[in-house]
Order: structure tokens, then sequence, then C-alpha cells
């Protein structure tokens, strides 16, 4: 089978492990410290601050900015759920926002509208508290054009950068733009530490409240113990750590390798029916996903194109999720197809292509050549 990831999991990254389950020292210590200093040198910020995976980063990046039941966050309609499900889960309701058709990522045009409609009334203008931009698939939004909106209304950006460590616009690296950018470690990011996640941020109050928040509430700065707020525990531990400090030694050798394979996916795909990413100009992606889009009369036959593909040893997956059509969020709301006319387009034509370091040349043309074979013979 050709899996749709591998991490890239070598013997130093194992003896890192080991190490650290010897010194019976497995929660929130020096490595995990190293850790936040490694990645903050990396993205170019003066804090980051480590948690048990990228859905508690984007969770605690809201609660450190007071975000309460009522409150409003605008978010993008196309992400997996954890972006939205952190708002409801501060209480707070989810106002989402259509994509562009080219990058996916929310469309700055449409997050204009939705704010200037909210801002409008005077009730909903006081419940509106933050603006929650998706870095999708790996390919930075278009922070630019986000803070400018952003900064009309003075409203804060949390960057959920969870599949974006070491993405750029500009030269600028994710999770440097917002008040916070949310990072994920899981399997499938370029990087991985199995779970855990990291908040990048310039604000040293932000870092304090994160801290406390991630710890049962404990001051991380007095001197001797005394807990300032409520917290959960969202500790990273220190084998995580350990493992993220040996990964980041292979980051850029790793984003270099998927590029490079995202590019000879693009030339095996040129004047096939499947679509290939598109790139901002402004933008550099890391290529988290490789993401592809079928051709419109063929979105009916996805799952076939899937099932089909992993019969003959290849996994493949959908894009990622039309958030406010997912029962939860469509019940509780009301949104229906035609809402978010992009998302819904390309929801339905999304899929994924297997992406990893270790990926063959031979494999590539493989997969193509059967994707191409078994499209072709679906019936319209």
């Amino acid at each position: 089978m050709i899996r749709l990831t591998i991490p890239a999991i070598g013997e130093d990254d194992l003896q890192a492990v080991r190490e650290v389950l010897a010194s019976g020292h497995l929660v929130q210590g020096p490595r995990v410290a190293a850790f936040e200093q490694a990645v903050a040198e990396y993205v170019g910020c003066q804090y980051a601050v480590a948690v048990s995976n990228g859905t508690a980063a984007l969770h605690l990046a809201l609660l450190a900015l007071d975000i309460r039941p009522g409150d409003i966050v605008l978010v993008t309609a196309y992400s997996w759920l954890s972006t939205a499900n952190v708002i409801e889960l501060c209480g707070a309701q989810p106002v989402f926002v259509d994509i562009q058709p080219d990058t996916f990522n929310i469309d700055p045009a449409c997050l204009e509208t939705a704010l200037q409609r909210l801002m409008a009334v005077s009730a909903t203008a006081q419940r509106v508290k933050a603006i929650l931009p998706v870095h999708t698939f790996g390919q930075m939004a278009n922070m630019p054009a986000i803070l400018e909106v952003a900064n009309h209304y003075a409203v804060p950006v949390v960057e959920d950068a969870a599949c974006a460590l070491a993405a750029t616009w500009r030269g600028r690296q994710a999770g440097t733009w917002g008040d916070m950018g949310c990072f994920s470690f899981h399997p499938r990011k370029a990087i991985t530490t199995g779970e855990g996640g990291i908040v990048t941020t310039e604000n040293p109050e932000l870092a304090r409240r994160l801290r406390a928040l991630r710890n049962h509430g404990l001051d991380p700065d007095a001197l001797a113990p005394d807990f300032i707020m409520p917290g959960f525990n969202y500790r990273m531990t220190e084998f995580q750590a350990a493992l993220g400090l040996t990964q980041m030694h292979k980051l850029n050798r790793i984003i270099t390798a998927r590029r490079q394979h995202a590019a000879y996916y693009d030339a095996l795909l040129s004047g096939t029916p499947l679509q290939t990413p598109i790139v901002h100009g402004n933008g550099a992606s890391v290529y988290q996903s490789y993401v592809v889009l079928l051709p419109e009369q063929r979105t009916t036959h996805r799952q076939s194109l899937i099932r089909q593909l992993k019969e003959r040893g290849i996994e493949t997956t959908i894009g990622t999720w039309h958030m406010p059509m997912t029962t939860y969020f469509r019940q509780r709301y009301g949104y229906k197809t035609g809402d978010f006319p992009v998302t819904d387009r390309v929801f339905a034509r999304a899929m994924t292509l297997p992406l990893y370091e270790e990926l063959s040349a031979r494999d590539q043309q493989y997969i193509c050549d059967v994707a191409c074979s078994v499209l072709e013979g679906l019936v319209a």
C-alpha cells in the first residue's frame, strides 16, 4: 500500500525518546523548554508555548483572548473540524466565511463583507472578538489583506497554522502575522511529535496566560506555587518534545522533498482532468497535503475513485471538511447548500494524494497513471 503519509522517523528520533523514558522525567521539563525555543527561533517570534496537540493550541489561544459565551469568531468554512469546534467549546459562535477557489483559503473580500454586516448592528458588533484564518494544506492565507480588514475593525487575529510550519508569505513565516499562531505536530504534518502543538506570539501577557492555561492555571512566574485562573492539563510531555527537537533538525530537508514531489506531481498531471494545486505568487507552500480537484462532472464518483485506488494499493482521502455543512453546525445554525458556493464546489471536488519525504518517483508515476485511468472509466 502506498500510504497517504509516512512520518520521517529515524534512529536519532528513537534514541531521543529512549533517553527521556529512561530518565523518568516525562512531563514539562527542559526538553519542552528547548523545543519551544527551537520553534520560536525558527519562526522568528519572541514566545512559543508548547501544548498537548494542535486543537489545544487553538483552544488556549482563544481563551487567552478571553473569548467567552456569546462572542463571535469569524472563521473559514473549509478546514478540519477542530478549527470551528474550539470556538464552540469556548461558548462562542463561529461565523463561517467562504474561501478562494484557487488557494482554498479564506477569501478576504468575503471576510470584509461578513464583518461589515456584523458591525452594522450594535448587538452583533460588540460580540465580534476574533478572526481565525487557516493556512490550508500548508499554504498561507493572504495575511496582509486579512490584517487590513481586521485592523480596520480592531479585531484580533489567530492564525490556524496547524499545517504550515515553514510556510511563508513574502518571506515572512506563518505564525508571526496574527496576535498568535497555532501549529500542530500530528503525524500528517511535515514533522511530528505524535500529537503535540505550539502557540507562537510576540505578546508577553498572552504567553503568560497560555502557560497558565495549559497547566491547571498555575502561575508560570511565581516563586512559590500559586493558581491564578482555572486551567487545563494541556501540557506537552518530555518525550514528545525530545522527538520534536530531533524532527526540527530535519524540517528544511523534509519541506524541500515535499516541494520536489509536488512539482513532480504537477508535471505528471499536466494535461490531465485533475486540477493541480495553485500556489499564490507571494506564498511558499509546505504541501502538508497535495490536494487535486476532480472534474465537476465526476464529483459524484469521488468515493468510488478513492475506493478503487485503495484496491490498487493507493491510499487517498478527501481534501478537508465543509464545516458549516457537517451535521452539528448545519443543524445548529441552519446552513444550507449555496450559503458558501466556493466551499461547496471545492469540498465536492477535492482529493488528497499520497505525499511524504520518501515517496518515490516510481510510486508517483503509478499513482497518477492509476488515478487518471480509473477516473476515465467512471461514468459521468
